[in-house]
């Protein structure tokens, strides 16, 4: 469960909620999105990004953020592979 930590508005802790319970591989995550957050897609993800490199989200949800990280990393290496 999300802490109520000092650095994280109610708009992150909202953004790391629902990352938190949104299934891994679910479908129509963007529409989620739009209606449960009232934000487009892309800010999400932005926010989401920076929410990532944060030590107050990673205080707060260390094996959310620590999953995403990962995620992302791998996403990185990837990009790496294709590109180079």
């Amino acid at each position: 469960m999300l802490s109520d930590r000092a650095g994280l508005s109610d708009r992150d802790r909202a953004i790391l909620a629902f990352e938190a319970r949104w299934p891994r591989h679910g479908g129509a995550k963007e529409e989620a999105i739009r209606s449960q957050l009232e934000m487009a897609p892309a800010r999400y993800y932005q926010l989401l990004g920076r929410l990532i490199d944060s030590g107050d989200a990673l205080a707060a949800e260390p094996m959310l953020i620590g999953r995403l990280r990962r995620q992302r990393d791998a996403r990185d290496a990837a990009r790496s592979r294709i590109a180079g």
